[in-house]
This record gives structure tokens, C-alpha cells and sequence, in this order.
């Protein structure tokens, strides 16, 4: 008797969690659907300059987020999974990538990950944080591991990895350049 109550208390229990689980993944298919998700250039970039020298900020361009307390080196997982992380440097006294974009989408950005391509490979990645909002011109600048100089090109381009939108859906380039794990790693903090 104590048996037959438990299996229906369990029946009971798996019928009313239905629905819920039905939700989620109606959520999570409404999330993969939306339109922003969906398009294929979320982000226009207008300029992508990698600058060897060591400089503070450009000319009309201001520092990308790093925080404060990291020290030389901040960590990022990449978007090419588990096992890559890169590194991000402060702006002052490190090379610089300048990159001016703007949100091609109707919904404000979060977290925009960029890959700088020279001769159609990625030689760094660099991440921004911070409120983007929709046809708004952005203006960063993110320091660089001197390691990825020399580029032996002026053609260098900036594309967007991976993006995080405010309503918690993610955007991921569906044309990743192929990975080159020879530029993540632990960071050589003598440089």
C-alpha cells in the first residue's frame, strides 16, 4: 500500500513537472529563433587598427573594459571551447587594437568577443564589456599581447567572435577562422 502511494506521488510529481520542462525548451527554441540571433552580420566594424608601439589611448577612442585588480594579464575562455583561454593586457604601456564598431542589431549587446585576422588567420582575440546599445558607434581600445607582433601586413581585419545580448541570448560567428591553439596559454609574465 505504502508502495502504490509512493509510484503515485511519483506519477503525480513527473505529470506536474511537464509542462515546465515543455516551457524551457519552448524557450530555448524561441531564444535560437530570434531575429537578432539569427543575423548574419550583428556587428559593423568600421575600423580594426593593431598598433605595435605603446601608446595610452587613440585619438577618440577609450579604453575597453579590463578590471582593475587583474594585474598584467586578464583571462577569458575563447569561443573555441574549454582548454583555450586568452589573455587580455591593460591599454597603457602595451600594444593596442583600436576597433570602431556599432550594433547592427535592435537589441542592446553585453559581451562582444573579436578575433583580429592578418593574412586570413586569427592572431589575437579581445573582448569588450559593457552596454551597446543599437546603431550607437563604439570606440575602444584593448592592449594586445606583444607576441602578436610582428602581423607582416597592414590588411588586418576585426570580426566578431561571439556576442552576448541583454535579453540572455547568444549570437556565435557560424565562419570561425580555423583555430590556432598556438595563441592560447598561459601568458609569460616577464614580457
Amino acid at each position: 500500500m505504502m508502495r502504490s502511494r509512493l509510484l503515485r506521488a511519483a506519477a503525480v510529481a513527473l505529470i506536474a513537472g511537464m509542462p515546465a520542462v515543455a516551457m524551457a525548451q519552448t524557450q530555448v527554441a524561441v531564444q535560437n529563433q530570434a531575429p537578432h540571433v539569427q543575423i548574419a552580420h550583428p556587428v559593423k566594424v568600421s575600423t580594426c587598427n593593431p598598433q605595435q608601439g605603446t601608446t595610452w589611448v587613440s585619438a577618440g577612442y577609450v579604453p575597453a573594459y579590463y578590471p582593475g585588480y587583474a594585474g598584467a594579464y586578464w583571462g577569458w575562455p575563447s569561443v573555441y571551447g574549454p582548454g583555450y583561454s586568452y589573455y587580455s593586457t591593460p591599454v597603457q604601456n602595451n600594444p593596442t587594437l583600436s576597433i570602431d564598431y556599432r550594433n547592427n542589431t535592435s537589441v542592446v549587446m553585453k559581451d562582444i568577443e573579436f578575433g583580429l585576422i592578418a593574412h586570413g588567420q586569427l592572431v589575437a582575440e579581445v573582448r569588450d564589456v559593457g552596454t551597446f546599445s543599437p546603431g550607437i558607434e563604439i570606440k575602444h581600445e584593448f592592449g594586445l599581447n606583444p607576441n602578436v607582433f610582428p602581423l607582416s601586413t597592414s590588411m588586418t581585419q576585426c570580426i566578431p567572435l561571439k556576442i552576448t545580448f541583454a535579453d540572455g541570448t547568444k549570437w556565435k560567428n557560424p565562419h570561425l577562422p580555423a583555430l590556432r591553439a598556438q595563441i592560447y596559454g598561459q601568458p609569460h609574465h616577464g614580457q
